[in-house]
């Protein structure tokens, strides 16, 4: 877990998408060594990225950098839904970065098979030999870390998937479930259709915003994983759609 002031810090940089220690060090009265410190520590976790005289938040797209934003709510949306993966299980872990603390939970606790598009969160297991991880083919974007296209949803075709965990960058009643990218939406609505049971897993900032594709209904998921900050009209909307909505 992290102090009070490393949230603090990441709270700065969710708000500004760059600070400097200087900053840091008047809006937080410790020294610039101190600072700095924390700078090294959080960046070897992947919860930011440092620079001269400071440190940066700024790729939308780089699972490193998004880390940061809204670190402790994620980290406990991830927690609550490592609770629901069961011993032997194949999940899949899709992309984003509740997602990728997701997996970090998972090899503390579980033995599971874990299926992945996304090869960040494939390399959160390189040191644990015993874990059991199948990385998806297809074409690979390299912000994201993402595999996508043709290839990927074939190799989707060839598993049996017990649950499927998805990441979102929107969600609004007339647009239902949306991403960003194109490509990475097409191989979203595969999983789907293909999962046994899908959780939706989020920060609950995603939720009343639009992007720029589909990837699915409400009536196409089981359950909806994000944090207590949720709208009552949401948490309203998804318990008459029978959602299993979990907060953390």
């Amino acid at each position: 877990m992290l102090n009070e002031r490393q949230n603090l810090i990441l709270k700065t940089l969710g708000e500004n998408d760059q600070t400097s220690v200087n900053v840091l060090s008047e809006k937080l009265n410790v020294s610039s060594v101190t600072i700095r410190q924390d700078l090294k520590f959080l960046e070897a976790e992947g919860l930011l990225k440092r620079v001269h005289g400071g440190a940066v938040l700024k790729d939308a797209d780089d699972l490193t950098n998004r880390l940061g934003v809204n670190y402790e709510k994620k980290l406990r949306i991830a927690r609550k839904v490592a609770a629901r993966v069961n011993e032997g299980e194949t999940i899949l872990i899709e992309s984003g970065s509740v997602n990728v603390l997701l997996a970090r939970e998972l090899l503390k606790i579980k033995r599971v098979t874990i299926i992945t598009t996304n090869v960040y969160i494939a390399r959160q297991f390189r040191k644990n030999e015993q874990a059991n991880i199948i990385v998806l083919g297809g074409i690979y974007q390299h912000d994201s870390e993402t595999l996508v296209g043709k290839i990927t949803r074939a190799c989707i075709d060839q598993l049996n998937i017990d649950k499927a965990f998805i990441g979102i960058d929107g969600y609004s009643k007339e647009a239902g479930f949306t991403l960003r990218d194109l490509f990475r939406a097409e191989v979203s609505s595969h999983i789907i259709q293909k999962a046994k049971d899908v959780f939706v897993v989020s920060d609950s900032s995603k939720f009343g915003k639009t992007h720029l594709t589909n990837i699915c209904s409400i009536n196409d998921i089981q359950h909806i994983v994000t944090n207590t900050d949720l709208s009552e009209d949401f948490k309203s909307e998804f318990k008459k759609a029978g959602i299993d909505l979990l907060l953390a």
